[in-house]
């Protein structure tokens, strides 16, 4: 073959090459490079794993390599991860984590609003208190639930969106923490049980309402941790009233994964 007409077969080879691409391409046949994922973690104590053991060097704040923000990165090579979500987070504290989302964000995970509803007091007051005492507690609770939260998760997440207007936001629910009846013979009573769990379902529906009125998908893990939660047959997603204290009423490491990391999974992939 003359050379001039080798360097026309070969160009026909690269052109056809070519086309092939573009076929493929069109056809959704090609393999595709995704964009990597650039991932906040923001919120309290469900989102940093207390509970999860293996805190490292995060101090105060408890952030677990157990827990689903990070079980999350792990899974998805090439992410680029900021994790800054930290036990006792009330709104006004994520207000403060959303200066680590930057406009490059393309996924941002968010739980918060159990502290401002007084979480810690509520548990205290049941187990120290009479059922009605506990009733009366976890009311006032959902009073707050339904008329002053609102305007505050409100506030964050429009604060979220505005800083990654192209972010996928997403919130995170917090599970029911009894069975019942369960197999529990001692601790709090049925009455004080099922009242917990009533607030725990009040906090779900606003913070579903909320997440939906400002464009965020809620991600409810109730189901998840049904038949693993306290006083259940297989009660491992959850710590009951334990040492150290920190630890009580969160997921262990197993509810991060089972609860909160596959449920995320399978809600956004």
């Amino acid at each position: 073959m003359s050379v001039p007409a080798r360097i026309k077969a070969l160009s026909f080879t690269r052109l056809g090459a070519a086309l092939g691409v573009a076929v493929l391409a069109t056809l959704g046949l090609a393999g595709t490079a995704q964009a990597a994922t650039n991932y906040v973690a923001l919120g309290d104590s469900y989102s940093s794993g207390v509970g999860a053991g293996s805190y490292g060097n995060s101090g105060d704040c408890m952030r677990s390599t157990n827990s689903y923000p990070q079980l999350w990165a792990n899974a998805h090579a090439g992410t680029t991860f900021k994790f800054v979500a930290c036990s006792g987070a009330r709104t006004g504290d994520v207000l403060n984590q959303i200066a680590n989302v930057t406009s490059s964000a393309t996924l941002v995970t968010v739980s918060v609003g159990g502290n401002d509803a007084g979480f810690a007091d509520v548990m205290t007051t049941c187990t120290t208190g009479s059922d009605q005492t506990c009733i009366n507690r976890v009311n006032t609770a959902k009073t707050y639930v339904n008329n002053t939260l609102p305007g505050l998760l409100n506030n964050v997440y429009a604060k979220i969106k505005a800083k990654a207007p192209s972010a996928k936001l997403v919130v995170l629910g917090y599970p029911r923490f009894y069975t019942v009846p369960g197999s529990c013979s001692v601790g709090l009573s049925d009455t004080k049980r099922s009242a917990i769990n009533s607030g725990s379902d009040a906090l779900a529906s606003v913070l579903s309402a909320r997440a939906s009125a400002n464009g965020a998908k809620f991600v409810d893990v109730r189901s998840a941790f049904t038949g693993h939660n306290i006083c259940s047959s297989a009660d491992d997603y959850l710590h009951s009233l334990t040492w150290p204290i920190v630890n009580s009423y969160h997921p262990t490491a197993a509810g991060q994964r089972g609860g909160y990391y596959n449920t995320l999974v399978s809600a956004i992939g």
